[in-house]
């Protein structure tokens, strides 16, 4: 029995065509680690919820799932670096800067006290 003789000759398999929020949202994460911190990671999340969701209710018709997760996670990391970098700026800032004022003079270290709490 040959397959070559078949009365009915296969279709070839073509996947269903990518989401394109889902590249933006890709792109974007990348771009948003590297290039454009704050802006690409933030787009980054925004195209990647909504590609999520465009892929969900195209019932198959749409792919780019993995694109859309990676840019979500491509996203958080940047967000995240971004929160860690805001948080130590703030917490050196403030220590130099508390360090200097309590010691400029015996004025300054009576109302330090008074400040913080």
């Amino acid at each position: 029995m040959s397959y070559q003789n078949s009365p009915y000759p296969q279709q070839p398999y073509v996947p269903p065509p990518n989401s394109t929020m889902a590249i933006v949202s890709l792109v974007s994460g990348i771009l948003g680690l590297t290039f454009v911190p704050i802006l690409g990671s933030i787009v980054a999340l925004i195209t990647g919820f909504m590609a999520r969701n465009e892929i969900k209710q195209s019932n198959g018709q749409v792919g780019g799932g993995g694109m859309a997760t990676a840019g979500l996670i491509l996203g958080g990391i940047g967000m995240l670096v971004l929160c860690c970098g805001i948080i130590f700026f703030l917490l050196t800032f403030l220590g130099v800067f508390g360090a200097i004022w309590s010691s400029s003079s015996s004025s300054s270290s009576i109302l330090l006290p008074a400040l913080l709490s």
